[in-house]
């Protein structure tokens, strides 16, 4: 039979409330007793009855976290810097994927609802007025990352716009001649919500659109690479790349030609991703600091699970961006 707060209480000598201060490290405690308590609870395998304390809270203290996938280097460090921010509040995480499919988000997403998640991390497909109607019948408080769904739900991401104007602009001052935007996704799928890339496209031609003597192509959807393989590729041609995989996508299948990305051709790329300090030469990339997003999404989606009232429908919290300095361009 597993020991109560009941028991570690008479074995301290102190009350349950004592007890119940030390192990939720809430209220006036002493240090000294407190660290007595939980020594006591350790040694005496004292395991938290998860299912009383939702009962009695009306939490499940569970988050529903829904992303693309779990394969793309971004998605799986925000998922894990997701995790690690939520347990520091005493959260579980479940982690579902909708793979970039409109009609498996929705249903996800009712599911987590139905498990009476306490609250959802969501970086949508799906957007528009309509979705964004069918997401507060839900009645559960949802934050958005990454692709801005529409008015009316919380939003945390960098600025796209802003950030890729950045790295555009990196990349023109080392004179390059011709610049290559690849962002497949705006071609990809009609169906996606593509707010990240339209933003950055953005950046993009309002740098561009400042220095006419610079030639601009643009490769917008997923057969890029047998596009590109088709090219001549100068050494005044650079490429700018919304995600670093497609970036290293494209430095594989130049090196096979004996190209070398930042002595034969320019290449910049975007998310920062954890793998890039394998990479050689070092890729040129922006940090979107995911952490800060996934600190900054959890801290508003537990004062929406607190007070639905605490959060305007319409918050936006946008953090800081930097630019990596490679050897690509």
């Amino acid at each position: 039979m597993s020991i109560t707060t009941n028991d570690l209480a008479k074995l301290c000598g102190v009350s349950r409330t004592t007890v119940i201060r030390a192990l939720n490290n809430t209220g006036r405690i002493n240090d000294t007793t407190k660290e007595m308590i939980l020594q006591t609870a350790k040694e005496q395998g004292y395991k938290p009855d998860l299912l009383a304390r939702s009962l009695a809270k009306g939490r499940t203290y569970t988050i529903g976290m829904l992303v693309l996938d779990s394969k793309n280097r971004y998605f799986a460090q925000m998922i894990s810097a997701v995790s690690a921010e939520a347990e520091k509040h005493g959260y579980g995480v479940n982690i579902n994927l909708h793979n970039n499919d409109p009609k498996k988000e929705i249903e996800k997403l009712r599911r987590m609802a139905a498990y009476k998640m306490d609250g959802i991390i969501l970086s949508s497909i799906n957007e528009g007025q309509e979705y964004v109607d069918f997401l507060r019948e839900l009645d559960i408080p949802i934050v958005s990352v990454d692709n801005c769904i529409g008015e009316g739900i919380p939003f945390v991401d960098i600025s796209q716009r802003k950030a890729m104007k950045g790295a555009t602009e990196a990349v023109i001052a080392r004179e390059y001649k011709k610049l290559v935007f690849v962002c497949p996704p705006i071609k990809g799928n009609p169906n996606e919500n593509v707010y990240v890339h339209k933003k950055r496209l953005e950046g993009f031609n309002q740098v561009v659109s400042k220095h006419k003597k610079i030639k601009v192509d643009y490769l917008l959807d997923w057969s890029y690479l047998e596009q590109i393989s088709k090219m001549d590729v100068p050494k005044d041609m650079a490429f700018v790349c919304t995600s670093d995989e497609i970036a290293l996508e494209i430095m594989m299948l130049l090196k096979e030609r004996g190209m070398v990305a930042g002595k034969d051709y320019g290449l910049h790329g975007f998310d920062a991703i954890d793998t890039l300090k394998y990479i050689t030469p070092s890729l040129n990339s922006v940090n979107n600091n995911v952490e800060i997003v996934a600190h900054e999404a959890m801290k508003l989606l537990l004062k929406l699970i607190e007070d639905r009232d605490s959060v305007p429908a319409d918050k936006r919290v946008i953090v800081p961006f930097s630019l990596i300095d490679g050897e690509t361009i």
